[in-house]
């Protein structure tokens, strides 16, 4: 009798713990998407961002360069073994792309809420996903 209790009791942790996982692979998996498509446009349509380019003070050649930066780093955070340091480096490169927008006065543009909720994205992806990234982060105690 008490076996039965104690497997009615964690069923909803169980069932929690499984939504979570979903709904992190969900976000990782739109960051990875959105990143992929960034780098590929970077380099296979860089004249489609001419404009946002030369509005943030970038040459037209950097495509070249970021395109497979975006791109490693999607791949990186796509990789289960390689993931946490994907999130690093998708960290850095969006907080590169903030700073970039602030520098040029568009505080709250849209590039800068979307490269921010790409990066939290990132982050909640992963904690959502992983226990050992909520062990060292826990949120509550």
């Amino acid at each position: 009798m008490s076996e039965t209790m104690n497997l009615r009791r964690q069923m909803p942790k169980t069932v929690a713990l499984h939504g979570a996982l979903w709904a992190g692979r969900i976000m990782s998996a739109f960051v990875v998407v959105a990143l992929a498509a960034d780098g590929t446009i970077q380099l296979f349509a860089p004249a489609q961002i001419a404009g946002m380019l030369q509005e943030t003070g970038f040459s037209m050649d950097l495509t070249h360069v970021v395109g497979p930066i975006i791109l490693a780093c999607a791949i990186l955070y796509a990789i289960p073994a390689t993931t946490v340091l994907g999130a690093i480096l998708v960290t850095g490169f969006l907080g590169g792309a903030i700073c970039a927008h602030v520098r040029i006065g568009e505080l709250g543009s849209a590039p800068e809420i979307i490269s921010l909720l790409l990066g939290a994205m990132t982050w909640g992806g992963l904690y959502a996903r992983h226990p050992r990234i909520r062990a060292v982060l826990p949120l509550i105690r």
